[in-house]
């Protein structure tokens, strides 16, 4: 048995009292069993149960099912290792454990720093006479999750369909999870789809899924068919719908369930307000976004990280800082991805020098640590802002290992700036921690094709054919009449007797009479001829996606469009062109940042 310490502490328990004959000396009072069972809960650190399970063993207490139920329940309460280690010896001298306790021990380990100990304690569970039930299933169906343990959960899936709890209502949603964290995400459709009646957590499961993994469209008919069912949505579900909506930039179904949230009360809470920000923010509407924020009667740290990164995206740096000032004076902390939105929202307004002081505050004023995102927008800062050299010092001086992501931020920006000499530095600093990613060589060629490097040039694409590299194309999608529509880069090219590529066509002319020029250095093929070049810079996905928005939305409607990549120079020079010549608000969504078209300008200053 183990041992522990027995000095009983007043706060915890009041074992002692004086005697009325003999006042000096005291008489120890033993606590009863309901009283001890009532102290555990009041217990604020392990030492002081640790008092009370001394107590326990003094009085003979230690092996009674409902004190050592109430202890373990403490520890996998809020598990560290410390405590769970506690609650395991607590456990393994329990002769005839239940079920009930096992899954307490399970929950702990699912939700600790070490969650494949709930698998290893499981064996002692099959080996017993010990049935699980869904409980036992919830939990260390959880625990794979976090560790993406696939074989292991796919033989809990097996043993659930034995027992007859697969599709039990605790159960399915955690098997949902973990095949989605598996990346098993077909796995976790075909589960819900054998479910003859999901209930709403089911659904908010693969919702989640669904969105988290990037298919948003799927996600938002899930969340009808839920509607149709007649189930209620949670404020779950309402977080779901809202981030799909920002990932597909869908601003007229956004504001529908903006009107959802507020009929059916979901607006009282913090988060979903905070995602209706979020959303109207990513679906280029930032004065909706303000809206809701002020119109908050309470907010958190979130909400306010929220709007700084809403400011910050949509090229607004100054009022960024100034919200971030707003909300010292309301006495609420940034944290991290507070700092996050005020470092990006600095790069991309040139604020250099402020940019540092901020930095510099994070770890002074409020002891955040910077992360690599930090360090990441610092070395965007700089290199945004020409200053090459000291980005390069920059990283190198790190008090962390550079990852390849600090370095690929630099060599956009050599790419932006035109150094040739640089880029090899940096992609060679790049290939000795990870040489696998093609997008590197891409920027690098394209980089050096701009400048007539033809022999390098030739070797970086001999390199990407041998590593199987693949220049992701271009797409760009546009919401009308509730619908999103997407177009590819070069979707025109091979279809030119199609309605809206003629209006392209014709589009193009026009913007020449007004001045456009298109930019044919951008297309790097020293064989090809301008006129060749101009028909690929036409069909980019920003020009069709554009295009398509003026034939089919009324005069004077603002056009708003995503691109999964950064929007070229010369998309960038032909929307502002198309905003002058036919009075067009366009709102263009790149990878990095909004650019607000008007009146032939971009919000962007052309700095981005």
């Amino acid at each position: 048995m183990n041992s522990y310490n027995t000095t009983m502490t007043a706060p915890i328990l009041q074992l002692t009292s004086f005697s009325p004959t003999k006042p000096n000396t005291q008489t120890t009072t033993l606590v009863p069993l309901p009283h001890i069972l009532s102290l555990i809960p009041k217990c604020t650190t392990l030492t002081d149960l640790k008092q009370i399970q001394a107590y326990a063993i003094k009085t003979n207490l230690q092996y009674n099912t409902n004190v050592n139920t109430k202890f373990i329940n403490f520890c996998t309460s809020n598990p560290t290792k410390a405590s769970m280690d506690h609650a395991h010896n607590l456990f393994d001298q329990i002769t005839q454990p239940n079920i009930v306790l096992f899954n307490t021990m399970a929950r702990g380990y699912a939700r600790s720093n070490d969650p494949l100990r709930a698998i290893i304690l499981f064996c002692r569970v099959l080996w017993s006479d010990l049935v699980p039930d869904d409980y036992t299933f919830s939990s260390l169906l959880k625990a794979c999750s976090k560790v993406k343990a696939l074989e292991e959960g796919k033989q809990l899936h097996c043993f659930a369909l034995k027992l007859g709890v697969s599709d039990n209502i605790y159960v399915v949603p955690t098997l949902i999870n973990m095949y989605t964290s598996c990346g098993e995400i077909d796995d976790a459709r075909r589960v819900f789809d054998k479910i003859d009646e999901p209930c709403v957590v089911a659904y908010n499961a693969i919702i989640t899924s669904l969105a988290r993994n990037n298919q948003p469209n799927e996600a938002l008919a899930l969340f009808r068919e839920l509607q149709e069912s007649g189930l209620k949505p949670t404020d779950v579900t309402m977080l779901v719908a809202l981030s799909s909506c920002a990932m597909l930039g869908s601003l007229d179904l956004g504001r529908w369930i903006h009107e959802y949230v507020k009929k059916y009360g979901f607006d009282r809470y913090v988060k979903v307000n905070t995602a209706l920000i979020d959303m109207y923010a990513k679906c280029g509407s930032l004065d909706d976004a303000v809206n809701v924020f002020r119109g908050m009667p309470k907010r958190d740290t979130q909400t306010w990280s929220t709007i700084i990164i809403a400011y910050a995206t949509h090229g607004d740096g100054f009022q960024a800082i100034s919200m971030l000032k707003e909300m010292k004076k309301e006495k609420v902390q940034p944290d991290e991805i507070t700092f996050l939105g005020i470092l990006y929202a600095c790069s991309h307004n040139g604020l250099v020098e402020e940019g540092f002081e901020y930095f510099h505050s994070m770890t002074n004023e409020y002891g955040i640590v910077p992360s690599i995102k930090h360090y990441g927008c610092m070395v965007d800062l700089l290199g945004r802002a020409g200053r090459l050299d000291e980005a390069y010092k920059f990283i190198d001086e790190l008090p962390i290992k550079p990852t390849p992501i600090l370095w690929r931020t630099l060599l956009s920006a050599c790419s932006s700036h035109g150094n040739v000499e640089m880029g090899k530095q940096v992609m060679e600093r790049i290939s000795e921690l990870d040489d696998s990613h093609g997008g590197d060589y891409v920027i690098l060629s394209n980089l050096c094709a701009r400048y007539g490097k033809w022999d390098d040039v030739n070797h970086l694409r001999k390199i990407m054919i041998d590593k199987g590299a693949v220049k992701i194309p271009g797409c760009s999608s546009i919401e009308v009449n509730n619908v999103v529509h997407e177009f590819f880069a070069g979707d025109g090219i091979h279809s030119i007797s199609t309605t809206l590529h003629r209006a392209l066509d014709e589009l193009i002319k026009e913007l020449k009479l007004a001045g456009y020029v298109a930019d044919t250095s951008l297309v790097f093929h020293p064989d090809m001829e301008d006129e060749d070049k101009e028909i690929i810079l036409r069909y980019h996905s920003e020009k069709i996606a554009i295009t398509f928005g003026l034939l089919n939305t009324p005069p004077g409607t603002t056009i708003r469009v995503v691109k999964n990549l950064r929007v070229c120079g010369d998309c960038h020079n032909a929307a502002k062109f198309i905003s002058l010549v036919f009075g067009r608000q366009i709102i263009l969504r790149d990878v990095q940042r909004f650019h607000h078209f008007k009146d032939g300008k971009c919000s962007c200053g052309d700095y981005w």
